[in-house]
Formats: C-alpha cells, structure tokens, sequence
C-alpha cells in the first residue's frame, strides 16, 4: 500500500523519536541530542546518535541511519506497512486509503478484528472460569506456566452455543460472525452454530499482534483434534505463521527462525526462551511463509517431527523452495530422534537439546539428496543415470543461475565421489552416498591443463593452487589499477573461496567505484588505512610473484593483460559453461533463431566483453 507522504510527515512530527528508539536502546542525552550503544552492531563505546531536531538517528561505527520508520523495520523487523500502520496507531492517526473501495474494505477488516478480539476475550475468560478448568488442567500438563497461557492468550470454548450467546448483538450481528469464522451456519437452512466447540483455543495473531483467527484442540475423542478457523478476510493460512508476532524480534537478535509443525511446539519452545520459533497452520509450508522467512534470516531452520508425516513435510518444503533459491537464501533441516518432536524434547532435555541439534542442521542440498537418494539400491549405471537425471531435474529447478550452477556442480561432485568409492571397494548401500554437504571439492580445473606460461601454479594441494590464483588476480589489479575501468564487472563476478581475500577484493571495488582517478599507491594507502594491510602484505608477496610475474608492479603491459586475462578466464569459465548449457537448453526446448544467436553469442563471449548489439573489447592497447 502507498502511503501520502504528507501522511508520513505527519507521523514523524507527531512523534518523538528518541522516545520510540529509548524503548530498546539506553539514551544519555549530550546537549541537544542523545547517544547510546547501537543496537545494530555489538560495540562498548556508544556511537550511536538520536536527534530529535533532525528527526533521525545515525551511528558513527556502522553507518545506520534513518528515522522513525526506518528504525521500526531495521529493529523490529516489521515490514514498512506494518512499521507506518503501528507508529500511525501510536500517533492517534487513522491511515488513510486511496480508493473508496479500499477505506470500505479497511472498515469492515478493522470491524472483523473488533469481533475476533471481543471472541478472544471470552475464551481467555472462560478458561480461567469453571467452564474452562478441563482447558486449563490439559495446558498446565503440557507443561505451560500460567504466565505462558496468559502471554499467548490461550483460552477455552465451551460445549453448545456459548460464544454465540455470549457476544452476538446489534453492534457484533450473526453476520460478522459468521464472517469472521467464529459461527457455521448449515446447508439444510437449521440455525448457525459456535465454530469452536469443546476446545482449547490458541489465537493466531497478525505482524501486529491482533487477533484475526484461533485455532482449538478437542477435549474429547472428536475429530479433528486440531481445528482452525476457515479462511475469512482477515485470515489465509497460506501467509499465515503462527507465532510470527512474538518471533520477528527475536530473529532479529539471535540470526535466526525455527520453523515447527504446531503451535505446543511454538508456546513450549518460546517458554524455553526461543522465541524466535513459528509453525504453518495445517498446511505445508508455502512459497508465502518461505518468503515471509527470508525477510527475517538467510537459512530458516525446519525443525519437524521425527516421524515419517515429520520427514514427508520437510520434504515438500524442500521440493518448494527450490524454485525459490537465490544467493545466501536457502533452508537448514534438524532431523529429531524417531517419535520425537520440538516440544516433547525440550520439555524433557531443555533447550540445550534442540540448540545442539540446531547447529547441526544439515543444508538443503542434503535433504534434496536425500529425497532422491536414500532407500534406493544405486547399484548399477542404469540407476546411477538415474538418480543424476533426478538430482539435475531437481537443480534444473532453481531459477537463479548461479545458485542454480552450484547445485548442479555439487551433486555431480557428490554422485563422482560416489562411484569412486565404489571403485575403491568400499560398497554403495542404499541411497548410494552418505558424506557430508559441507562443501564440495570441485576438482582442480588446472591439473590436466597445458602449462602456463603465465601462472605457473605451486606444485601442491588444489586449495593452496586456487587461493594462490585469487591472489594473483588480487595482485594484478593492485599494481595495475587500470585493468578495473574494464574487469571491474568480471572480478565482482569471480567466487573467491578465501574469507579474508574475499573482503579484500570488496574493498578493492568499493574503492575504485568511489574514486575519480586511481593508482597503485593510492589504492594500496587506501587499502591500508581500512585494516587491510596484513592481508595486503601477503597478496603482494614473493610467494604470488613467483608464481605470477605477470602481477608485478614492473611487469610489462602486454605481460600484464595476457596473464591477467588467461587467469580470469579460468576463473570465469565454470559460469560461462553454465550459462552456455542454459542457452542449449533453451535452443533445444526452442530452436528459434533467437535462441541459437543467443548461444553463439555466449560461445564467443568472454572476459572483456560486454553484451551489446555490436561487440567490442573492454580492454585493448
């Protein structure tokens, strides 16, 4: 929704910033404005400011900066709807809408929330009534303190009509109810009912902490055991988390989501003090609740029954994020012990238990594996075509290229190690591989070429051979800054293996999209003065020259960009294989005369090269 920024202004005026931000953060005012400790990076000297004149903050350490708003989304982790609707709350502003179909529709939804309120009240209240003493003696045996129910509002429904009797009126009519999903009213034209009858009653609340539907467990032998309330206006269990109000900022501080099946699995975990915990609704997890996830964390962690209904879930979450999968977006999965699941292990191991399993997660990549793999005899060619066929299907899946490439290249590493295993007589079982998807090796792409006469690798492992590789590349553009008006774009594109060159390499192109002219020595100062230097030293060493003489600072120019541009394309090529296979497909599936100009293209393409209707070179001289 598009907010008036006239709107937005006011709510900025109308509040005042350092009070909102004093809610959560320790301010000391210092003449007219106030510092404190970041909440956005750890730190023990405050770099925080708060000014209320400027309205916004901004810290010296890490660069935040924004205002009322912003600070709602960046700490809070609302969406901005969601941060604007609470700050206009707080402000006593209405917010407006642009159509009047859209002011009606608000209207009613803020009526139905009105409703949905007024039906939570009563199953709080009748929980802690005689009515409710069944409800209440069920959660204290699940193990729930009172201070657990009454934080989550857990109720009760008595039998018959009691909710019906209770609230409905001029002001909440039978209509609303029925609306709201509290009431059902027959086919065969007989009087409507309670919806929730015999039950203990979990709200389901909004990002904003309102109720908007419930869900009830029977009492008795009824099914279903667990119910929840039908789709309404208000409520689509398909974008619905349960626990998603209480967990957002507790993903914000601890990095990370679990994901359960149950709401006991969310209140009993939360009781524990994970809080970042949250459950699907009845319904395997979606393309909106994976979405939803991403914009909490990285890698949610599912974390499912260990029982076979458990595994089949975790399954299809896998099989639907694929799809989905982008550059550090994926999932992480806990296998619990056989018949266990979140809230009965950490009722009886606490907490300690499910961290400890946690930090175990295995990858996507394992469970898509294992979906394809485990239980399966991959004793013969036929079958080890076969499982390659289905983990490529799988990989062919992923819409982005490059997390798409690294699953292909992972699983074909992964079936490789398989077969030579077989070889070296250690035997298949089933499901064919059982080793860790802690990473793959890859190969060494330089073993079986022609030697080069410009890098002339280490005769050593291929992890020291490919760092060794980064830092000549590194070198190369230290001491020629020159080369960056024309690879900039090929090095941000480059997968550097090594943490630390990896952050050099960052700098390196920060630093030239910032300056105007740049040489050696500036950049290297540059370099330096960001506490790189050590890093520095090592990429400028005579351990690299050895190896690379095209790098050095005193190398000839045509040295310089042969070398350079041998090694960047091998640096470049597993991508360029990628995209080409991508363009085939496409030719094959299309055999326009798009596509095949589109392949030829990409055949031709290298480093150096931009895409354009006319192709010339990046660099020459």
């Amino acid at each position: 929704m598009a907010f008036p920024p006239q709107f937005l202004d006011e709510i900025r005026a109308r509040l005042t910033l350092s009070d909102i931000i004093g809610r959560s953060v320790k301010l000391t005012r210092k003449g007219r404005e106030y510092t404190g400790l970041c909440p956005f990076h750890n730190e023990k000297t405050p770099s925080f400011t708060v000014s209320d004149d400027k309205n916004f903050y901004h810290c010296f350490g890490c660069g935040a900066h924004g205002d009322v708003i912003s600070y709602l989304i960046e700490n809070d982790g609302l969406s901005f709807p969601d941060a604007v609707e609470r700050l206009a709350a707080e402000a006593g502003l209405e917010v407006p809408a642009s159509t009047p179909q859209e002011r009606e529709r608000e209207e009613r939804r803020a009526e139905l929330v009105e409703v949905v309120e007024a039906a939570c009240l009563f199953f709080e209240s009748t929980l802690w009534g005689d009515a409710g003493r069944q409800g209440l003696e069920y959660l204290r045996g699940r193990g729930l303190t009172d201070e657990t129910i009454r934080r989550f509002r857990l109720g009760f429904a008595p039998a018959r009509n009691s909710l019906k009797t209770a609230i409905v009126s001029n002001e909440m009519p039978e209509a609303m109810m029925l609306e709201a999903g509290l009431m059902r009213r027959p086919d065969d034209g007989r009087s409507s009912y309670d919806f929730f009858r015999d039950r203990v009653i979990f709200p389901i609340r909004d990002g904003r902490g309102r109720p908007i539907a419930f869900g009830g467990r029977t009492m008795g032998d009824g099914e279903p055991k667990y119910l929840n309330s039908p789709d309404t206006p208000l409520f689509d269990k398909r974008r619905t988390l349960f626990g998603l109000d209480t967990a957002r900022k507790a993903a914000y501080d601890s990095g990370r989501v679990i994901v359960t099946e149950g709401y006991m699995d969310v209140i009993v975990l939360a009781q524990a003090g994970l809080n970042e915990t949250v459950a699907p609704l009845g319904t395997a997890l979606t393309e909106s609740h994976i979405a939803q996830l991403w914009k909490l964390v990285d890698e949610p962690v599912l974390c499912f029954d260990g029982d076979k209904a458990g595994l089949r879930a975790a399954g299809r979450a896998a099989e639907r994020a694929l799809p989905l999968l982008a550059p550090e977006k994926s999932l992480r999965f806990v296998t619990l012990p056989e018949g266990e699941d979140p809230d009965s292990l950490v009722s009886a191991q606490g907490p300690a238990a499910i961290n400890a399993l946690i930090d175990k997660a295995a990858p996507l990549a394992a469970m898509v594996w294992s979906l394809e793999a485990e239980g399966r005899d991959i004793d013969t060619p036929e079958r080890i075509a076969g499982l390659e066929k289905r983990l490529e299907d799988r990989a062919l899946s992923i819409a982005d290229r490059k997390v798409q490439f690294q699953y292909r290249k992972l699983f074909r590493q992964k079936l490789k190690d398989m077969v030579n295993a077989h070889r070296g007589g250690s035997g298949w079982g089933r499901g064919g591989y059982n080793g860790s998807f802690g990473g793959a090796s890859g190969g060494n792409s330089w073993g079986n070429s022609p030697q080069n006469a410009r890098f002339s690798g280490p005769r050593t492992g291929p992890e020291v051979l490919k760092r060794r590789l980064e830092q000549a590349l590194l070198a190369c553009v230290i001491n020629h800054p020159g080369l960056l008006e024309t690879f900039d774009e090929d090095l941000a594109m480059i997968n550097v293996s090594d943490p630390l060159l990896d952050k050099l390499r960052e700098e390196i192109l920060k630093v030239h999209a910032l300056a105007e002219e740049l040489d050696s020595t500036g950049l290297k100062n540059q370099l330096s003065n960001q506490g790189n230097g050590e890093i520095l030293q090592s990429v400028l060493s005579s351990e690299v020259y050895i190896h690379a003489g095209f790098a050095r600072a005193d190398a000839p120019d045509g040295e310089v960009r042969t070398g350079f541009l041998e090694v960047l394309s091998r640096q470049l090529e597993p991508a360029r294989r990628a995209d080409l296979e991508e363009a085939r497909q496409y030719y094959i599936n299309d055999p326009t005369d798009e596509n095949w100009q589109r392949f030829e293209k990409l055949k031709l393409d290298g480093p150096g090269f931009r895409s354009s209707e006319t192709e010339s070179p990046r660099y020459s001289g």
